[in-house]
Order: C-alpha cells, then sequence, then structure tokens
C-alpha cells in the first residue's frame, strides 16, 4: 500500500527515510539521537485526559526541539485545560491556538489530516485505540499508543494489520508498555535470559489494588457521552481491569515467558461496583505457557484491602522478585542468599519510550512493537473471557477463531446503547 504523505514532501520524506529493514526492538539506545538530524518534530495529541497530558509532558520533558501543536478530546475543554497547564511547564514547546483544537468523536479525524503533524499520541479510551492506531498510520504518522492497544479479539486484529502497514510504511509505532524500558526489569529480564535462576517453573503476579474513579451521570447525557465520560466502568471501552490496568504484569511476564501462554482458567467477581458498571472487583488466571509453566495471575481493585503487585519468576535454582513502579529487583538462590539486585525509576522509563520514539523518528530507523503490546493485551482478554465465560480459553480460540468484537455498530455522540449488564460464568456466552 502506498501511503499518502502529502504536503512538505521533501521534510516528511526525511522524516520517514529507511536505511534497512525496519526494526522492531525492546529499547533503541540514545544512539540513535547522534543522527544530525535536530529538525523540529511536531506533534499531536489525541485523548486529553491524565494520561494523555501525561504522556505530552513526558515527550516534552525529555526531547529537543519537539513541540505540541494539535490536541483532540471529545470535550474541547479538556484540552484547553491541559494545554495550559503543559503551557507552564514548556512554554517554549507548545504552540497550540484555538483553531488547532477539536473536539467531538471525529476531532482526531482533524489531527490525522494535518500534514505537517510527524508524531500522534494515542490515548483515548483503549477501545479507541486500535481503529484510530491503524488510521494514523494509514495517514504516514508515526505513533505513540497508550496500553492496552486492543480489547477484544477483533480489535487484536487490527493492531495487527497496524503493525504490518507502520513496517511496509516506514513509520515507527512505540506503546506504554513502560516496564519494557525501565532498568531493573531490563536487568532482571537479562539476568534470567542468562541463566540467573536456571530453567523458568513457573511465577506470580498480581495487581491488586483498591478502589478506582467513577462518574456519575450528568442530567442530559446520552449514552454515548456517558459511557465516554464514564469509559473505566464500560468493557467495550476499558477490557475491565485486567485489560486496562493489569496488562502491564501481564506483559511483563509474556516478556519473560518469551511469547503468550497457551492457555488461560480462571474466575472472579464483584462485590463493590455501582449498580450499571460492567467491570468486575477481582480475577484470578492461571495461564498456561509452552512447556507447561503456569503463571498465577490476580488483580483486585476493592476499598479497604491490601495492595499487592509485583512479579516472582520461579526457577530450578532461583527466584526472581520484580516489583511494581521504582523498586529494586532481586534475585536469590535456591538457600535465599542474595546474589544480584538493580533499582529502577518508573519516571524515567516513562520519559524513555518517547525519547526512542523520536530518536527513532530523526534516525530514520522506526521502532515498530505493536504486535507485542496487542499480543499482552490480547493474553489480559483471553484471561477475562475466561474468567467471564468460566472455561478454558486458548490462545488459538482468542487469536484465530474468536468473534468477539465490542465496539457499537453505530456510535453518535447523542445515541443509545444497550443497558449495561456485567457477565455471569456459566450464563455468559464464550464468542
Amino acid at each position: 500500500m502506498t501511503l499518502n504523505h502529502s504536503a512538505s514532501p521533501h521534510r516528511r520524506g526525511f522524516l520517514n527515510t529507511t536505511a534497512g529493514a525496519t526494526a522492531t526492538a525492546l529499547m533503541v539506545h540514545s544512539s540513535l539521537a547522534a543522527s544530525e538530524n535536530t529538525e523540529l518534530i511536531r506533534i499531536g495529541v489525541v485523548g486529553c485526559g491524565g494520561r494523555g497530558s501525561g504522556a505530552v509532558d513526558d515527550s516534552l520533558s525529555i526531547n529537543q526541539n519537539v513541540k505540541l501543536v494539535a490536541a483532540a478530546d471529545v470535550y474541547v475543554d479538556n484540552c484547553v485545560s491541559k494545554a495550559n497547564q503543559i503551557s507552564r511547564r514548556h512554554p517554549d514547546k507548545i504552540d497550540l491556538p484555538m483553531d488547532r483544537i477539536y473536539g467531538g468523536l471525529d476531532g482526531y479525524k482533524r489531527v490525522l489530516d494535518d500534514p505537517e503533524i510527524d508524531v500522534v499520541i494515542m490515548a483515548t479510551p483503549p477501545g479507541f485505540r486500535p481503529s484510530y492506531v491503524l488510521q494514523a498510520v494509514q495517514a504516514g504518522k508515526h505513533v505513540f499508543a497508550e496500553k492496552p492497544t486492543c480489547v477484544d479479539p477483533a480489535g487484536y486484529r487490527v493492531c495487527l494489520q497496524a503493525h504490518d502497514l507502520a513496517i511496509a510504511g516506514n513509520t515507527s509505532i512505540v506503546t506504554g508498555t513502560q516496564y519494557r524500558r525501565q532498568t531493573n526489569y531490563m536487568g532482571a529480564v537479562e539476568q534470567i535470559r542468562n541463566g540467573a535462576i536456571g530453567d523458568i517453573v513457573g511465577a506470580t503476579t498480581r495487581y491488586c489494588a483498591t478502589g478506582i474513579w467513577y462518574r456519575g451521570r450528568k442530567e442530559g447525557m446520552s449514552d454515548v457521552e456517558y459511557q465516554v465520560n464514564n469509559w473505566m466502568h464500560f468493557i467495550w471501552l476499558s477490557g475491565d481491569q485486567i485489560a486496562e490496568q493489569a496488562i502491564h504484569n501481564i506483559d511483563v511476564m509474556n516478556w519473560v515467558m518469551g511469547g503468550p501462554p497457551e492457555s488461560a482458567y480462571g474466575s472472579g467477581g464483584r462485590f463493590t461496583r455501582p449498580e450499571d458498571s460492567e467491570m468486575w472487583d477481582n480475577m484470578s488466571i492461571d495461564f498456561t505457557y509452552p512447556g507447561n509453566r503456569i503463571v498465577s495471575f490476580q488483580c483486585r481493585q476493592i476499598p479497604k484491602t491490601e495492595s499487592n503487585n509485583g512479579n516472582v519468576i520461579y526457577g530450578t535454582t532461583g527466584t526472581c522478585y520484580i516489583p511494581a513502579a521504582s523498586g529494586v529487583s532481586t534475585i536469590d538462590d535456591r538457600s535465599g542468599k542474595r546474589i544480584w539486585s538493580m533499582e529502577g525509576d518508573i519516571g524515567a522509563a516513562y520519559q524513555q519510550e518517547h525519547k526512542d520514539l523520536i530518536d527513532a523518528v530523526r534516525a530514520g530507523k522506526p521502532i515498530v512493537e505493536l504486535k507485542e503490546t496487542a499480543d499482552s493485551s490480547l493474553t489480559a482478554v483471553m484471561g477475562r473471557m475466561a474468567a467471564y465465560s468460566g472455561r478454558t480459553v486458548t490462545w488459538q480460540f482468542a487469536s484465530q477463531e474468536s468473534k468477539l468484537d465490542l465496539f457499537p455498530k453505530e456510535l453518535e455522540w447523542s445515541g443509545s446503547l444497550p443497558k449495561p449488564s456485567f457477565a455471569v460464568p456459566g450464563e455468559s456466552p464464550l464468542t
């Protein structure tokens, strides 16, 4: 497929030039910045909530000669307020007049249509992400895509299409799986690869926290507006906690294990969610990876409960502990003796993913990592499908056979949607 890079062909062509095969990499080191190309990189953001503004701030903080020049959100006021906050931190890196701020469900198209924008940050609710990322690649943009990249098998297949198209078009897709760029995570995986714990036997991973936000319905809101505004609580938008939040731990497990699991079996339920929330508030899944290696996974969002967030990988000669956030990764041998440790900084990792993206654009060596994040996203979806249905779900079924497509066939801002409902094992079908 030929991509239309439209206006400023010399500039756009230079930014998209590649010196060889497109690199799919866990991390592109800052040596890419050695390129003498320091031309201004123009950034647009789609989704101006907390994660969108955070991603913009990370990019502007770590990169030189970049500028935010366009923004879109269903609510224009979100863009304006976030732009004001960002401009106070980065006054020389924002040029965002009102005629480049777009609202509504189709505002993102105006960002993608702008031929001067080089990089688009995609930070909408996850349900929109597969289609939006694909359209961005079709428009010749480099993309930063937040996690998860899909919430159902249909979206997964769109992600694979976008990944392949980005490779063909020499454009980058970097994803918001910051642990893959955090020193203590990278160091731990390297130690495991080098045999520091022997052969991997299994693992446990937890993302157990307290409550999550909920936005009540305001008078006059349509079904669509209400659900998009309260997106965490509707599965077509968030994918439930296992996909929207616990994807980080699941991605680490896929990274450690070298790919996705073969099957998932699990359970869970809900005790504390608001009446119209479709979310469960806890899930426990056993993921079986090749070699009959079992990963015991739990996630929970219940107020007043004990939080537990981290990963433990068990080997034949030792155990590796990789905590969440800015913790210290460690390895103990079978006698309990500490044989390795490394500190990490999650703030630096959040910024590093944006530096890698901009460096790759300037060096003409695209990073395309959408597939691995889509694999992890579908792993989370597979676990959810198993818990919701009460049945074993295989990777083959989820990736190749399932027809599940949660995105509404008709979506208008003033439109209606089916009454919210939550899954009941034994009654909810596996499709």
